[in-house]
């Protein structure tokens, strides 16, 4: 009973610092644009603006991949026990629900362990194509109604044993092989 509700404030406590939060944000589809089809008119994003968002990007994979792996070492001992990478899909859609990032875990491997949890737009399957053939990050900038955002996918491999506990098939998996991706788009302001 004690290792999912300090599982779950652990998570809480990253969400709560990492992301901030705008109740009044209205989610939209990055890959949805304006009624009439254009872009919008909006000036290119700066330079130094899009290596902001990229260095956001870098933090944020940088906490949640470490939090996985240190939640799953500590309170992830058996079947029972709830997986971080499940916690992981929540957590990711918590953000997105309530501020102005979108995030999401992808599967790579064909075999995902949620049905949702695939490649749904052009750019992640494109994507995921590219992180399997070694890219380290994949990125695109985009323009949705006017407002600019950083779209990237980061690769997520097999790190610990316990990562087949819950996923058999990722036994086979390759030294460094992407079983998954997180998938980011975050507004460049």
């Amino acid at each position: 009973m004690k290792r999912p509700i300090v599982f779950a404030v652990a998570l809480a406590l990253v969400a709560s610092v990492v992301v901030p939060m705008n109740p009044n944000w209205v989610q939209q589809s990055v890959a949805q644009e304006s009624a009439d089809g254009k872009k919008g008119n909006a000036k290119k994003p700066g330079k130094k603006a899009i290596e902001r968002s990229k260095k956001t990007v870098q933090t944020l994979d940088n906490i949640f991949k470490q939090t996985i792996v240190m939640v799953t070492d500590k309170y992830v001992n058996d079947d029972d026990d709830f997986a971080a990478g499940s916690a992981a899909v929540l957590l990711f859609k918590n953000i997105s629900d309530s501020s102005n990032n979108t995030i999401r875990l992808i599967d790579a491997t064909g075999d995902p362990y949620e049905a949702d949890n695939v490649a749904k737009t052009e750019f992640e399957k494109q994507g995921l194509k590219k992180l399997k053939q070694g890219a380290k990050l994949v990125d695109e900038v985009v323009t949705v109604d006017g407002k600019h955002y950083l779209r990237s996918l980061t690769p997520v491999p097999v790190v610990m044993e316990k990562c087949v506990m819950c996923h058999a098939h990722y036994a086979d998996a390759k030294d460094g092989e992407p079983i998954g991706a997180i998938s980011y788009t975050v507004p460049i302001e």
